[in-house]
């Protein structure tokens, strides 16, 4: 019997993907507007070569941005870009339609729920707080607290140990294949697969080992039967 469900947080709970891409067009798009000497066009597909370059934790896109292109660091062009960043990513800061009403349903139920994400502290904390669902998560374990990033099995064991359940009692829930899902397998937990496309290798092993559910509001009837 199930007794602790863990969420993964990015692309999971919200869609991170999407706003990131806007956030970060209006970021350019205001660096430009303020003397980044390019296109749009051009400032993104550079910045994106930055982010892919450093990872999108790092902290100094701008910094790089604005070097490369006009040839030293410029404060104001770089202020812009973050407080532009900033102010469209915490707009469009939203739960997936049914996650609210999901982890309501869970607690309502008695069981013990966590968050397990690669990811900065702060960063991610920050995020459950402004998405209004932090008093939901009986705990938050993050790759930078721990150590170790998912698919380790580290990290899901230590989010179990703090939530006293075992791997024949919990659930994981993630959008990512290979971090979420095989990750969860190498801890020897069930898990969900959401809002993924996936490769048909990747369907064939899901098929022997997990449940691809498509929709967050099905594990409502799919926890009836665990």
């Amino acid at each position: 019997m199930i007794r602790a469900v863990f969420f993964d947080m990015d692309d999971t709970l919200y869609d991170t993907s999407g706003f990131a891409a806007i956030a970060r067009r209006a970021a350019v798009k205001s660096m430009v507007h303020n003397g980044l000497k390019c296109t749009e066009d051009e400032g993104y597909e550079c910045l994106m070569e930055i982010i892919k370059e450093k990872g999108s934790n790092y902290n100094k896109h701008f910094n790089i941005l604005t070097k490369k292109i006009n040839g030293e660091e410029d404060p104001l062009i770089i202020v812009n870009g973050i407080i532009t960043y900033h102010n469209t990513k915490f707009a469009m800061l939203k739960l997936e339609p049914e996650c609210f009403s999901i982890l309501l349903y869970l607690k309502s139920k008695g069981y013990k729920v966590g968050l397990i994400t690669n990811g900065k502290e702060i960063k991610q904390w920050e995020k459950l707080v402004r998405l209004g669902v932090y008093p939901f998560f009986d705990v938050v374990v993050t790759s930078e607290s721990v150590g170790v990033e998912k698919p380790d099995a580290k990290i899901f064991e230590i989010a179990m140990e703090k939530l006293g359940v075992t791997e024949g009692t919990s659930l994981m829930i993630g959008n990512n294949f290979d971090v979420d899902i095989m990750g969860a397998y190498n801890a020897g937990i069930q898990s969900m697969l959401i809002n993924s496309k996936i490769t048909e290798n990747q369907q064939k092993k899901l098929d022997e080992l997990n449940y691809h559910v498509k929709e967050l509001n099905s594990l409502i009837s799919l926890m009836n039967i665990l």
